[in-house]
C-alpha cells in the first residue's frame, strides 16, 4: 500500500487519539507493507476506557434482555454486510488465509446470533430455608467492568468471544487487543458495536505499541471498577496476570494454549486419519491454540500412516494468504519464524528426524513433520506455535493415553478409531477440556463449553461462561417479625 489508514482508539462511544499523540505501525506479515497506524495508548487512555465502562455499567446492567438481543442481531447484520472486507483485512493483518478469514466471519455471525439468546440465561432460583416466615432466593448479577485481553491468532472470532459473554451477562468491557493485530483483534469490534448502536461505554477498545502493555495493565489492576480479567492467550502471560489478579482479588477467566494430542488407534481408516491429521496440524499454519502438536499412533499402522501423511503434507500450497488456493500462509512475525525454526533445530540436534518441511522463505514456514523426537526436546512438550507436528508410535491404547497426559497442558485432544464406542470409552481418561472422537483437535461450536484444564486455563466459552461473569446474590426476606435470643 502506498498509504495506510490511521486509526483511533474507542472509549465512551468516541474515537480518540492517544494521550501521547503517538502512533505505531502495523505491517502485513506476508508482504511487509504498512497495514495501519494505530494509537500507542498508555495509562491515561486505559483509565479513560475504564471510566467509560464504569459509567456505562449501571444502565447496561439494567438493560432489558430484549434490548441486548436486538443489539447482538444488529451487530450480526453489520458483520454480514462487511464480511468480505473484514476477511481481507484479517488476511492482510494476521496472515490468515482467505478461507480461514471467511470461516472466522461466519463463526462471528453465528456467535452474535446465538449470544442473543444467552441474555435470557442468567436466572435465579428459590432456595429452601430453615427459618419459618422467611423467603429465600438466589439471583445472578453482573460483576461490573471486565478487562478482556485478546490475541492476534483467530483475531476476530476470539475478540468477539472475549466480549460477548461478559456483555450478554450485563457487564461492560474494556478490550486490550494484541499489538500484533490491534485492528482485527479489537478495533473492528468497536466499529461494529458503534454501527450496531451499543450504548457509549459498553464496549471500549484501547491499543498500545509493541512492548508497551505495562501501563495499561497497571491501570486495569489498580482500578477498583475492574472486577474481572478475561484472557485469551499464552501460559506465560497468564501466570503474570493471575498473580496480579490474586493480589487485587479480581476474578480471572483464562483460555490458554494447548499441546493437543491426536491418538490414532490401529483399527482406523488410515486415509481418513491422514486427512484429519493434516487439517488439525496445519490449519492456519499451526497458529491456533487447538492445532494438533503430536500424533500418537499404534505401531501396527505407523509406517503406512506416516508415508501417506508425509506425501499429503508435501502437496499443501503455501504463499500469499489472499490467494484462495493458499493453504499455508505466513507466520505472524519474524520472531515467530525464528522461534519455530529454533525448536525444530533443537529437536534435530537431539536426534529428531525431519520427514518433510523444516525450511522457510520469508515468514512462510513449510509444514513440518518430525519423528524420533525425545521427550526432552522442547517441541515434544511445549506448545510450538507454527506448522510443526510430531508423529510418535506406541504399542497400545493405554500407552497412547499415558503419552497424551504426559504434558502440562489440557485444552483439546482427538481419538481416531474405527470403533466409536472404543473411542468413547477412552475419552474420559484424557486429561483435556475437550476430547473429539473421530474429529480433529481443531473443532469448535458456539454453544459448546470450550476450555481447558490444568495449564490450559479455567473457565468456559459459550453459554456456560455466563457463570464466570456473574455473581450469585442471596436475597432473603421475611413476612413476619423474627425473634432474637437477646
Amino acid at each position: 500500500m502506498s498509504t495506510a489508514p490511521t486509526y483511533k482508539y474507542y472509549a465512551s462511544g468516541t474515537w480518540r487519539e492517544a494521550d501521547s499523540g503517538e502512533l505505531f505501525d502495523v505491517h502485513e506479515p506476508y508482504s511487509g507493507n504498512l497495514f495501519a497506524r494505530v494509537p500507542a495508548g498508555g495509562r491515561k487512555d486505559a483509565q479513560a476506557a475504564i471510566d467509560a465502562a464504569a459509567n456505562a455499567f449501571p444502565a447496561w446492567a439494567e438493560t432489558t434482555p430484549a434490548e441486548r438481543a436486538r443489539l447482538f442481531f444488529k451487530a450480526a447484520e453489520v458483520v454480514k454486510r462487511r464480511r468480505g472486507e473484514i476477511a481481507r483485512m484479517l488476511a492482510r493483518e494476521t496472515g490468515s488465509t482467505i478461507s480461514f478469514a471467511n470461516f472466522q466471519q461466519d463463526l462471528v455471525i453465528a456467535t452474535l446470533e446465538q449470544a442473543a439468546s444467552w441474555v435470557y440465561l442468567p436466572k435465579g432460583e428459590v432456595l429452601q430455608t430453615n427459618v419459618p416466615g422467611s423467603h429465600s432466593i438466589g439471583i445472578r448479577r453482573p460483576l461490573g467492568v471486565v478487562a478482556s485481553f485478546t490475541p492476534w491468532n483467530g483475531a476476530n472470532i476470539l475478540s468477539w468471544r472475549a466480549v460477548l459473554s461478559p456483555v450478554a451477562a450485563g457487564n461492560t468491557v474494556v478490550v486490550k487487543p494484541s499489538e500484533l493485530a490491534p485492528v482485527s483483534a479489537g478495533l473492528i469490534v468497536a466499529q461494529v458495536a458503534e454501527e450496531a448502536g451499543f450504548p457509549a461505554g459498553v464496549i471500549n477498545v484501547v491499543t498500545h505499541a509493541p512492548g508497551a502493555a505495562g501501563p495499561i495493565a497497571d491501570a486495569v489492576f489498580e482500578s477498583d471498577d475492574v472486577r474481572c480479567i478475561n484472557l485469551i492467550g499464552g501460559v506465560k502471560t497468564a501466570r503474570l496476570l493471575a498473580e496480579r489478579a490474586g493480589r487485587t482479588l479480581k476474578r480471572s477467566v483464562m483460555e490458554l494454549g494447548g499441546y493437543n494430542p491426536m491418538i490414532v488407534l490401529d483399527d482406523v481408516d488410515v486415509d481418513y486419519a491422514v486427512r484429519t491429521a493434516t487439517f488439525g496440524s496445519f490449519f492456519h499454519q499451526g497458529q491456533i491454540c487447538l492445532n494438533t502438536r503430536k500424533i500418537i499412533i499404534q505401531k501396527k499402522i505407523y509406517e503406512a500412516f506416516l508415508e501417506k501423511f508425509v506425501a499429503r503434507t508435501k502437496t499443501l500450497s503455501s504463499g500469499d494468504p489472499e490467494n484462495p488456493a493458499t493453504i499455508i500462509g505466513p507466520l505472524i512475525s519474524n520472531d515467530a519464524v525464528t522461534a519455530v525454526h529454533q525448536r525444530v533445530r533443537e529437536a534435530v540436534a537431539q536426534g529428531a528426524v525431519v520427514r518433510t518441511g523444516g525450511t522457510f522463505e520469508g515468514k512462510v514456514y513449510q509444514p513440518t513433520i518430525l519423528t524420533d523426537v525425545p521427550y526432552a526436546a522442547a517441541v515434544s512438550n511445549e506448545e510450538t506455535f507454527g506448522p510443526v507436528v510430531i508423529v510418535e508410535p506406541v504399542d497400545t491404547a493405554d500407552d497412547a493415553v499415558r503419552v497424551a497426559n504426559r504434558v502440562q497442558y489440557g485444552l483439546t485432544s482427538s481419538i481416531l478409531t474405527g470403533n466409536t464406542y472404543r473411542g468413547f470409552e477412552l475419552a474420559p481418561r484424557i486429561q483435556h477440556g475437550i476430547v473429539n472422537v473421530n474429529s480433529p483437535t481443531v473443532n469448535d461450536e458456539v454453544h459448546a463449553p470450550m476450555g481447558g484444564v490444568r495449564a490450559s486455563g479455567w473457565g468456559r466459552t459459550g453459554p456456560d461462561s455466563l457463570a464466570d461473569f456473574t455473581d450469585v446474590i442471596w436475597i432473603n426476606s421475611r413476612s413476619s417479625e423474627r425473634q432474637y435470643p437477646f
